[in-house]
């Protein structure tokens, strides 16, 4: 994960890793803002990918049935070493598919991309559950005990959640060994904080912030068509997301982003 800047590498046998630079110095991706943080996400996908591929040959581009890799001019921004202790890196991870083992590839690429030895803080959003079933205790278990193994290997300070109303809030508190920090609410669906959430929170000292991040922040379609409209010779059909992660880079002193990107990884299906 060396190479600078936002970067895509396919491979056929398995993973596809997508990394977008620093979106504060792309400015807008198109002629105006997208105006959703799933229209952000494709935007930076498609950009990175086609930028990269107008700089290719067309033979060199049918030679990449093995692995593909994508860099563009805007570089991913390392931090320097002189600066970390000047500086907030905070994440939020999204699992598209169920697997907790995600969480450390996850911040393991997050870390060498971004040069730091461990994260200040990252939430995870609550992954998916089958139609039909809730949100439960059980089913975030696997996912916080990886959470908790990486505040302990160091490689995470605080970690959060987001969308859990005070019933499970609190079943997470009082089970995890590690508690969580914060939890972000949704204030498209709740337009003030609930009541009893507010009081669970203050009383355990859980932050509450808020975010207008939809259920789906990236689904399979349109991942799947970013990838079909940016590059050729690429069966975009077999490429599956299986998780996503937002970072920020921030300025104590001054409370402001100084950078912010995308890491994507996703899974070929062969037939």
């Amino acid at each position: 994960m060396g190479t600078e800047g936002a970067r895509v590498l396919l491979e056929r046998a398995g993973r596809l890793t997508l990394q977008t630079g620093n979106l504060l110095n792309w400015g807008c991706l198109r002629k105006k803002c997208p105006a959703t943080p799933s229209e952000e996400v494709r935007d930076c996908i498609q950009k990175t990918v086609t930028e990269w591929s107008s700089k290719i040959g067309q033979d060199q581009n049918q030679e990449t049935l093995e692995v593909l890799e994508c860099t563009v001019a805007q570089a991913l921004e390392k931090i320097n070493p002189e600066e970390r202790d000047e500086l907030k890196v905070s994440a939020k991870l999204f699992i598209v598919g169920s697997n907790s083992s995600s969480i450390r590839d996850a911040v393991d690429l997050a870390c060498s991309a971004l040069g730091v030895a461990q994260l200040d803080s990252v939430i995870i959003a609550p992954p998916p559950v089958e139609d039909g079933t809730n949100l439960s205790l059980e089913y975030l278990q696997p996912y916080w005990k990886e959470l908790e193994n990486l505040v302990q290997n160091k490689k995470i300070v605080a970690i959060g959640t987001s969308d859990l109303d005070k019933t499970l809030l609190e079943q997470l508190y009082l089970w995890a060994q590690v508690k969580p920090s914060s939890n972000q609410v949704n204030l498209a669906s709740c337009c003030v904080m609930p009541p009893d959430l507010t009081a669970f929170a203050k009383e355990c000292d859980i932050q509450l912030l808020t975010h207008n991040d939809p259920k789906e922040l990236l689904c399979e379609a349109s991942f799947q068509e970013a990838l079909q409209e940016s590059i050729q010779n690429v069966k975009a059909n077999e490429w599956i997301p299986l998780w996503l992660l937002r970072y920020s880079v921030i300025v104590k002193s001054r409370g402001i982003i100084k950078s912010k990107g995308y890491i994507i990884q996703a899974k070929r299906n062969a037939s």
